[in-house]
């Protein structure tokens, strides 16, 4: 099949951070240029500056379903190009590069992964300057002419380095595309790569009045706030932790390391008795970024009040777990509030004195109702469906730990039976504080955690002393040895297959290193990489992205990190292969958090999609599914 490698340059006047769907929407937008190569012969470059339409020659083969077409972020492309032919192209007849390299191991940006495999072709370092001289508009001066937007004309010269930028751009795709040559994408995937760009491109519904209201609710709040500290305190910059800080020391003499979420229950206990409690308080409501979301709804809502390209396909390269775009979906704060639909409709009606009165703290409610402002369409409901305790699930079936597949087959409260198993105690006799610890060492101690995951989870929040967590550790994995037994056999068959040997641990996840790459094979077919990967000294390392840094290099590695990289990719596989089942049956999906998947239908069908989730998996036989579905007017948790 030939290959057509393309790329874009554009301008618009909506901020590309908007997502690409409402950037194509604006009337100013435009292709400048594009550039192409014919199965990376040469790359040829189109001069669009002036208007021009594509020429007919690069148009054919756009429409040709026997060439597949290639870019670097793709739908980018697709959604440019699909404007300006006015016309939608089909994704299933494109290749995105960006998810070749992410699904290899590599990094996400154009850039970035060309240095991560030391191609020869890297992308041109002047883009930013040339992209911001040509693609945005621009402050209007009287050196400028007081224009507002720098065309071809303006300046010759970068023009023509604008254009040997795009054509470089072109020739580091088709490059990463070569170096890629070892490896190929599982039958699983091109069928998830094209259920995700349809619903990427059909997007979710968000209820504008609540949004509008929302922001203007939070911004009277925040003056407020601003204004009551003001009396309170010199402070200049209540939002500023350094000014907040040199504060509390100056009136109280003790000094604040941290003002972040985690630290401020500490902060509170060290000033209990000041009068600082009051500021804490007023800091800690203008410090909430959850409510920025309404703004991020408002900027990227189409006409048609749809948010569109919410969702980064294999956005977590370790497990290929979809990342979130535009408006953050997947740390939404989970909704609390017990009268939600009065709280709703005071929002959505804008009736902020009302709200006053009934809410002692306005933001929060605002925070709790983040979710509610996705709603379906008119005529619509949305069928929300959630898979319960994937990952203990998957654990458990892939370690063979069969007390927990017999409670998943049965009652399915792990909580519950989990701390009976640790105190050795009938279900029946499980107390209320006995079913906490069981909770939290579920959550905590599942891949090789110990003391200290417990405390990260909270466990000295919830009462239990340092004194009590080894011992908690010790309870679960006695509980748990098939699981345990599981960390070690993992790490065993990676370095075994390291040596050489192709390596299979029980009978459904195979190791085999090819090249200097190691694979994973999972269940489903998918395999994970890890690149480079080797001994140092005791260690395993790879080649990848920290997590925490954003930044390429080695990372290390073992038995129970491995464990939760195979179950949470395996968990995305249970997930996607529910979606592909419920497209294929005709429903919409309009949005997916995390293991849940929502849904917009104008009929009832809550009991199908309940079953379609929890339904057997043909390449995962005896993993037993579980799901809890329900129907709503609005989206919540």
């Amino acid at each position: 099949m030939k290959e057509l490698g393309i790329d874009l340059e554009t301008y618009s006047e909506t901020d590309i951070k908007a997502g690409v769907h409402k950037y194509v929407e604006d009337p100013a937008f435009q292709i400048l240029m594009i550039s192409w190569s014919i199965d990376g012969a040469e790359p040829k470059i189109y001069d669009m500056g002036k208007g021009q339409r594509i020429p007919f020659e690069l148009a054919v083969h756009i429409n040709d379903p026997a060439i597949l077409k290639t870019a670097y972020n793709a739908p980018f492309e697709i959604a440019c190009l699909s404007k300006h032919l006015d016309l939608q192209l089909d994704p299933s007849q494109w290749s995105c590069t960006m998810a070749l390299a992410a699904q290899a191991g590599y990094p996400f940006g154009l850039d970035q992964a060309a240095k991560a495999m030391g191609t020869m072709e890297q992308k041109d370092k002047r883009g930013k300057e040339l992209i911001r001289y040509f693609c945005v508009p621009c402050k209007p001066t009287k050196a400028n002419g007081m224009r507002t937007r720098n065309l071809p004309h303006h300046d010759g010269e970068k023009w023509i380095d604008f254009m040997e930028y795009c054509l470089q751009d072109v020739k580091a795709e088709q490059e990463i595309r070569r170096q890629l040559n070892w490896f190929s994408i599982s039958k699983f995937e091109q069928p998830v790569w094209n259920l995700d760009q349809k619903i990427n491109n059909a997007g979710v519904r968000v209820d504008k009045d609540l949004v509008r209201n929302a922001i203007q609710m939070e911004a009277i709040v925040a003056d407020e706030l601003i204004e009551e500290m003001g009396r309170l305190t010199n402070i200049k910059n209540p939002k500023s932790n350094a000014q907040v800080k040199a504060f509390i020391q100056e009136a109280t003499g003790i000094e604040i390391e941290s003002l972040n979420k985690a630290a401020m229950p500490g902060v509170f206990k060290a000033l209990e008795g000041t009068a600082m409690n009051e500021v804490l308080q007023i800091r800690e409501r203008l410090s909430r970024s959850s409510i920025r979301k309404y703004t991020a709804m408002e900027k990227s809502a189409c006409k048609d009040d749809r948010i569109r390209g919410l969702f980064q396909y294999y956005g977590a390269n370790r497990t290929g777990r979809w990342a979130g775009r535009n408006v953050q979906l997947q740390n939404l704060v989970r909704t609390n509030l017990k009268d939600l639909n009065f709280a709703r409709e005071l929002v959505r009606t804008g009736n902020l004195d009302a709200l006053k009165l009934t809410y002692d703290d306005v933001g929060l409610v605002l925070s709790n109702l983040i979710r509610t402002a996705f709603i379906p369409a008119p005529g619509n409901s949305f069928v929300v469906s959630d898979s319960s305790a994937i990952e203990a699930r998957i654990v458990a079936w892939l370690a063979g730990e069969k007390w927990r597949l017999d409670v998943f087959k049965t009652h399915g409260k792990i909580y519950e039976a989990s701390a009976s198993q640790m105190f050795k105690v009938p279900i029946e006799s499980v107390s209320k504080d006995m079913r906490q610890k069981g909770k939290i060492a579920e959550l905590a101690l599942g891949y090789q955690g110990a003391a200290g995951a417990l405390e990260r989870m909270g466990a000295l929040k919830m009462g239990l002393t340092a004194e009590e967590l080894p011992k908690l550790v010790k309870q679960w994995r006695n509980a748990n040895r098939k699981i345990v037994q599981y960390w070690y056999s993992i790490q065993d068959g990676f370095m075994e297959a390291l040596n050489g040997n192709v390596c299979m641990v029980n009978d459904n996840v195979v190791f085999e290193k090819r090249g200097k790459n190691m694979f994973i094979k999972l269940p489903s077919g998918r395999e994970l990489v890890y690149l480079n990967a080797r001994m140092s000294g005791q260690k395993i390392v790879y080649q990848g992205m920290n997590q925490t840094t954003k930044q390429w290099g080695w990372q290390d590695t073992y038995g129970g990190k491995l464990v939760e990289n195979i179950v949470q990719a395996v968990a995305r596989d249970v997930l996607t292969d529910a979606m592909l089942r419920a497209d294929k049956a005709g429903l919409k999906i309009v949005m997916h958090v995390h293991d849940e998947i929502v849904i917009e239908s104008q009929n009832e069908i809550s009991t199908f999609v309940n079953d379609l989730l929890s339904a057997p998996i043909s390449w995962a036989n005896g993993l037993t599914l579980g799901a809890e579905t329900f129907t709503t007017q609005y989206y919540k948790k």
